[in-house]
């Protein structure tokens, strides 16, 4: 191992809508942090009551949104919208996956002495990779309910434990409970699909005090065309399986900061980004979720978000989702220059491809590098190199007179106007000619090749200034298109990708002019918003040093995410889609932290860079368990004296440390 440094200057109709109870910068919230890291709501109180909110959990074959709350009489409420990805409808499309909602409460088909159980009071909510729920009833009941999805079979779980809390014997009756539903055959990709409800454990109970009876509530579904058929899970095998997934999300690439809310908004999301991967015919699939896109991948939320995630977090499924995501796009590679696909769905046997172009072969080419590199794995990098190069070449002949890549579209898909060529799209690109120079070298690429990548890298980061770099409302920032004359979110895309000519300007429009309590605006003027967008500016406002900045504003977004009116987890936007928790969003708030805050770009498959932005305000802070670069590593950052920091890498009972100013970038090998 060798370390130096160098000095070297990134439909459910609007079922919750954010509430004005509370600001970002209130120092009252609905949830509280707990020091297990889990967050609780137990506040129900006048003017706390009726709230309502929704999250989305998932497994290999399943996904659920809870949409849960609590009235105006203190009673629990929910319905379970539960997703099959791999019970294919019909017209198979982007979104054609089995969704049934299902609204059975069984505390309520209980009798407690005879009576049924009434007058039911809410007295905590708790978050930690399950929704569990307490409640106490009058007759001198406590409920607990815990509900959550099979990490590998097709079964939401819910455990429902009564617990006499009365001074007298009382008598539990659960009666039997078992609906089965058959789907209509016509609107089956595999014919009719079979759905089942059973409630275990029912029958009569004689409690004391301080005793307890328990129901476990199973929901699933199958395909007999499939040769599937009805299981019987076990259902504290299911909740080890689920306890030992979020365990191992929590315990893998640990942020230690001073802060708990936002080490513990940076732990929620490891879960969100990483359980909504599903077991398809196609292999292993990362979804965004949100009751539409499941069994199917997209060349931004996957190839560009949140696949150079994984390799950090070390994740197995992830790391295999990743790759089976970048091959399944090679397959459209042509010598025609024809767009590779937006999405591959339905399992990998079509495409959509509905927006044209919308500059998917720079997001590819920009995972696909970044993933490999710090992936570390020579023969995966070799199967990705030809995609890579593919979509390289594909960008270059998609430049314009001026010399930055047109397309279609954006991400965005038409929402919102992007021009012939937009700012996206060429950072993008160039980003991933500087990420395809260090991994060509890894791969013994010949240098002339190499070095055509660089010159094609110094020619459109000029050409990117000129083209885009403009005056925009007041401020010294870039048009997101030739003729763009509103601040858009996405200027901050250069900064990711190490361009920050215009800094200042920009950073004043994203921050001045564009931000809200719930991050940036889409447009200037509108009202719509897009977390993706805030997370980007976020995590490259930290890349160019613009530190304090960025700390003041992902304290006011982790707040509101984590414990605010609608949580735990970063969502898509608003008003489309009512906020939902998709999960690639997840994984780029992760990025704000491994590459913004800290500030780490991989030059090699045992090399990085690090820039890190420490804080005024904190002395200390650390990357834990790091998975990456072929090694699991920790890195520390720590004040020094006379203004300086101190960076520290540990790797198998190893560290070396050294000093320098706080603009300095630390480059380590492995």
């Amino acid at each position: 191992m060798f370390f130096k440094f160098k000095f070297v200057f990134y439909s459910f109709v609007i079922f919750f809508i954010v509430s004005s109870a509370f600001s970002a910068d209130d120092s009252a919230t609905r949830w509280t942090l707990q020091d297990d890291g889990s967050i609780v709501w137990n506040n129900f109180s006048t003017g706390m009551i009726p709230h309502k909110d929704h999250i989305e959990a998932s497994g290999e074959q399943i996904s659920t949104v809870l949409r849960y709350g609590v009235d105006e009489k203190g009673s629990f409420e929910l319905e379970r919208s539960v997703v099959w990805p791999m019970l294919r409808t019909i017209p198979n499309n982007t979104h054609a996956s089995l969704t049934v909602r299902f609204n059975v409460d069984v505390p309520s088909l209980a009798s407690v002495n005879g009576k049924p159980l009434v007058d039911e009071r809410v007295r905590s909510i708790r978050l930690n990779g399950f929704l569990i729920v307490a409640s106490e009833f009058k007759v001198g009941v406590r409920v607990t309910r815990k509900i959550f999805p099979s990490t590998t079979g097709p079964f939401v779980c819910e455990r429902v434990v009564l617990e006499n809390i009365s001074d007298k014997m009382i008598e539990v009756v659960m009666p039997e409970y078992r609906k089965v539903t058959q789907t209509d055959s016509s609107q089956g990709v595999n014919g009719s699909y079979t759905l089942v409800e059973q409630l275990t454990n029912a029958g009569k109970a004689t409690l004391s005090p301080g005793e307890r009876s328990c129901y476990d509530l199973i929901i699933q579904g199958f395909s007999e065309e499939k040769g599937e058929s009805e299981k019987t899970p076990d259902f504290d095998v299911e909740e080890r399986a689920r306890v030992a997934f979020v365990d191992e999300m929590w315990n893998s690439l640990v942020v230690e900061t001073p802060e708990k809310i936002l080490n513990a908004a940076f732990a929620f999301s490891k879960i969100r980004a990483s359980e909504s991967i599903y077991r398809t015919a196609g292999g292993l699939m990362h979804g965004p979720g949100g009751e539409s896109y499941y069994a199917a991948i997209w060349a931004n939320d996957q190839a560009e978000y949140v696949n150079p995630f994984f390799p950090f977090l070390g994740y197995k499924t992830g790391n295999e989702s990743a790759l089976n995501s970048y091959l399944h796009f090679a397959r459209y590679m042509n010598d025609e220059h024809k767009p590779i696909p937006s999405s591959i769905i339905a399992e990998g046997i079509d495409i959509w491809n509905g927006a044209g172009d919308r500059g998917d072969a720079a997001m590819i080419a920009y995972g696909a590098a970044r993933y490999a590199l710090v992936r570390a794995d020579e023969s995966e990098a070799r199967q990705l190199w030809p995609l890579i190069v593919w979509c390289l070449d594909y960008c270059k002949y998609k430049l314009n007179d001026a010399g930055v890549v047109a397309s279609d579209c954006d991400e965005l898909e038409r929402r919102f106007p992007a021009g012939s060529a937009n700012l996206c799209t060429s950072a993008l690109y160039y980003d991933a000619l500087v990420s395809v120079g260090y991994l060509g070298k890894e791969l013994g690429v010949d240098s002339e090749q190499l070095d055509g990548y660089a010159n094609d890298a110094a020619e459109l980061r000029a050409n990117i200034e000129k083209y885009f770099g403009a005056n925009v409302g007041g401020f010294e920032t870039y048009q997101y298109y030739d003729g763009c004359k509103k601040l858009r979110s996405w200027i901050c895309v250069p900064f990711i990708a190490g361009i920050d000519e215009r800094k200042e300007g920009t950073i004043d429009a994203l921050f001045k002019k564009l931000w809200t309590k719930d991050g940036l605006l889409t447009e200037e003027g509108s009202k719509t918003f897009w977390d993706r967008s805030t997370l980007y500016a976020l995590r490259g406002v930290f890349a160019v040093g613009a530190t304090e900045q960025a700390l003041e504003h992902l304290r006011l977004y982790s707040k509101t995410r984590l414990l605010g009116e609608h949580v735990p987890y970063p969502i898509e936007a608003w008003p489309e889609g009512s906020q939902r928790h998709l999960s690639a969003e997840s994984g780029l708030y992760c990025r704000v932290y491994t590459e913004g805050l800290f500030g780490i770009r991989p030059t090699g498959f045992h090399s990085f860079d690090v820039k890190p932005r420490l804080p005024k305000e904190w002395d200390r802070m650390a990357l834990r368990n790091v998975r990456g670069f072929g090694k699991t590593f920790d890195l520390v950052v720590e004040r020094a004296e006379n203004g300086n920091i101190t960076a520290t890498l540990s790797v198998d009972g190893f560290s070396s440390s050294s000093t320098a100013h706080e603009d300095a970038s630390f480059s380590f090998g492995l």
